[in-house]
């Protein structure tokens, strides 16, 4: 429970956290409830939903759209609590000791509750630029939701100034994180009796020597292109998942392994996936096949989305830096939405917003009220700086 003497953003976070915006669901709720948050106060909204309708991004300006402006954006899926011990019901925000407890909090529904606290401030003053409120879907799982909200934004208003991405950075300024690919790989083989082993094709040893390729690739990088502004400052390879079999004598026919990259903006990351599946078609396969026509290794990519390197110098950034009041800035390994700004809609961004990463996707996730008070004072000046 929260007492009535907190921020209007906590209010507002405990509405959002109760609502389940796990990417699996639905986000329809929680975007239903900011669409009539905002009609009531007389901004009109637009949804943008995907193709099956279960989900949707939001879109909102408040102010002229012929001006450039400044984006808030922010995802509202969260990650699932399966398995996860909490100490209390992640869908009800509880607050102990300045600390506000539920799942989303930190990772994003804090920076989202700050936006919204801020509308009634956003419509008494007189902007001279406008602010775009952009909320998405599916980000938890690829980035995958905001493409469509993005085009929508440079389709409808004049080219923004610059883009805040709320994700939890304890308000430091962000100019670049790596960009993603992950991908499932099937391995079919040929199935036999463990006794008649050279007659099969074993998918488990297949499937094994495929992750020892990744993992012989990742140490390559190691040594290769660095960034020391990074926390990990190299290019990573990692196998995550490597499953198949069924019993110790029999020859499994079937194996799956899921591996990725997180490479540097400057990392050709296509190239090292091309050189994966190189290795299975030329390398492995053959001697598969020789053996068994029938057997082979497929892929399947499970995410994809690109890096972002904003220049140190670029205008968003001294313009992030002087209403954050402060000076430094980082790179983080994590992704999010903000290459996505810049690679479809050629954006200002930068990443910034309430809350530590280092408290996302945990059992017992939590942002300090303090935090949101920070970006509650980041937000009035970004509302300083749209008045002119």
């Amino acid at each position: 429970m929260l007492t009535s003497a907190r921020p209007v953003a906590a209010q507002i976070l405990t509405d959002l956290v109760a609502f389940d915006t796990t990417s699996r669901n639905s986000n329809l709720a929680l975007i239903a409830y900011v669409e009539d948050f905002l009609a009531k106060r007389g901004v009109s909204s637009t949804r943008i939903p995907d193709e099956t309708g279960e989900k949707a991004n939001l879109l909102a300006t408040i102010g002229p759209r012929d001006v450039p402006g400044y984006v808030l954006s922010g995802h509202t899926d969260v990650v699932p609590v399966d398995g996860q011990d909490w100490a209390s019901d992640p869908f009800s925000l509880e607050e102990r000791d300045g600390l506000l407890y539920g799942r989303g909090s930190c990772d994003m529904k804090g920076f989202l509750a700050c936006c919204l606290a801020k509308v009634d401030d956003m419509l008494a003053r007189d902007l001279k630029a406008p602010i775009h409120l952009a909320f998405s879907y599916d980000e938890e799982v690829g980035c995958k939701g905001v493409p469509s909200l993005i085009r929508k934004l440079v389709e409808t208003v004049a080219m923004p100034r610059a883009c805040f991405v709320g994700e939890p950075t304890e308000m430091q300024v962000i100019v670049g994180h790596k960009a993603k690919r992950s991908y499932k790989a099937i391995v079919t083989g040929r199935t036999c009796h463990s006794s008649l082993a050279p007659q099969g094709v074993n998918a488990v040893d297949y499937a094994a020597m495929l992750a020892l390729k990744v993992r012989e690739m990742g140490k390559t990088l190691a040594s290769g292109m660095s960034d020391d502004l990074y926390d990990v400052p190299v290019t990573t390879a990692h196998t995550g998942i490597l499953q198949g079999g069924t019993a110790l004598n029999i020859v499994p026919d079937r194996a799956e392994l899921s591996f990725e990259f997180r490479a540097l903006p400057a990392e050709d990351v296509d190239t090292l996936v091309d050189e994966v599946m190189r290795y299975a078609r030329e390398e492995l396969e053959p001697e598969m096949q020789a053996i068994a026509p029938e057997t082979g290794i497929s892929f399947e990519q499970i995410s994809s989305f690109p890096g972002l390197d904003t220049e140190i110098d670029a205008e968003v950034t001294r313009l992030a830096k002087r209403l954050a009041g402060r000076n430094d800035h980082a790179k983080v390994a994590y992704g999010t939405e903000g290459g996505r700004f810049v690679e479809i809609g050629a954006v200002p961004t930068v990443v910034i917003g309430p809350g530590s990463i280092e408290q996302a996707h945990k059992a017992d996730e939590f942002i300090a009220v303090s935090e949101l008070e920070k970006c509650g004072a980041f937000l009035n000046k970004v509302l300083d700086e749209a008045c002119g």
